[in-house]
């Protein structure tokens, strides 16, 4: 009756999208990037083709990124790219419309919420429920957040990083900040303008996190050749970037999700924050990923850090078992 063999659940990234099927797991990873066409408005690619043209479309072809800090920025190519990604996942003949559940950063206004909501239905959806990321994040770190005790989760994703404090089902204590790896490519590609006079894309920067990003002191300096255009000359110019600079390039923009932690410690009951300094903080997203984090929250807070399994996964792993948690209730209710 609900679609029990089509439940869905979407993390509706800024930098990428995964889809999880109930039985199957995370079945879908791709970028969130549409690239169209301008004049016949006709959609070229969508996902990790469509990101292979970032920065190289010719005048006619844009690929673009329909989210932005983690809401919807474009809303028919943000539609156009859900039933995309549902319909991969799920394959186009399906008799049973989905029930699909999708989250949305813990920041998100009702007005931001409806507009993911209206998008999902009019993909092909037949009942969306919203979560907000750290409740899914949380879930999908294997967090028993039933309990009555205090767990501390910071989701850093593309567009925001969200954090909160969870305890008996829901968030007691959350803030969202729209810094996240998104602007970790950002803060690079600035880095690179004003002390290199290299003009770099964001490709690139992307590249020079993965590799030698980090924001604390490695125990021996890692270096690689980067390419861009020269400002200067206009020419295309190599130079040797090292990972101490990275750390420089990257300090305004980890010091601001350390101040927001900081915010949100400030904010929690004091019997949950007794939990929170045993139990430690729990770091889940593709942001997460950046080298030193951990050690950099841990040396600020004075509190043991930890990055969650499979952390670039776990908000879609969580979504997916919210829905599987929100069928298995309606099921119950119709029986």
């Amino acid at each position: 009756m609900f679609g029990f063999g089509s439940d869905i659940g979407i993390d509706l990234g800024t930098a990428n999208v995964l889809v999880y099927i109930k039985g199957k797991g995370v079945v879908l990873e791709e970028p969130s990037v549409v690239a169209y066409d301008r004049e016949t408005n006709r959609i070229k690619a969508i996902g990790e083709e469509a990101r292979q043209m970032l920065g190289r479309t010719p005048g006619n072809i844009v690929a673009v990124r329909p989210l932005k800090q983690g809401v919807i920025s474009d809303y028919s190519v943000t539609e156009r790219m859900i039933k995309y990604f549902i319909q991969k996942s799920i394959g186009k003949r399906r008799f049973r419309k989905p029930v699909v559940s999708i989250c949305v950063p813990s920041s998100a206004t009702e007005v931001e919420k409806k507009a993911v909501q209206d998008a999902t239905y009019e993909a092909g959806a037949k009942y969306v429920q919203i979560i907000e990321e750290p409740i899914a994040a949380a879930i999908g770190a294997g967090i028993d957040i039933s309990k009555p005790c205090g767990n501390m989760i910071v989701d850093i994703g593309g567009g925001t990083t969200d954090i909160a404090v969870m305890s008996l089902g829901g968030a007691v204590v959350s803030h969202s900040v729209k810094i996240a790896g998104d602007d970790f490519d950002e803060a690079i590609v600035r880095y690179m303008r004003k002390k290199h006079n290299l003009m770099i894309g964001e490709r690139t920067a992307e590249e020079i996190k993965i590799k030698i990003g980090a924001c604390f002191a490695r125990p021996e300096t890692l270096s690689m050749e980067v390419r861009g255009r020269n400002l200067v000359t206009g020419l295309p110019k190599t130079i040797s970037l090292t990972s101490e600079e990275t750390e420089e390039a990257l300090r305004e923009a980890t010091a601001q999700i350390i101040e927001a932690i900081h915010n949100v410690l400030e904010l929690t009951p004091p019997e949950l924050a007794a939990d929170i300094a045993d139990r430690g903080i729990v770091l889940t997203g593709g942001g997460a990923l950046l080298y030193g984090l951990e050690d950099l929250i841990e040396e600020k807070t004075g509190i043991n850090t930890m990055t969650a399994e499979n952390t670039m996964r776990c908000v879609a792993i969580g979504t997916g078992k919210y829905v599987e948690m929100l069928s298995g209730r309606k099921r119950r209710s119709v029986l």
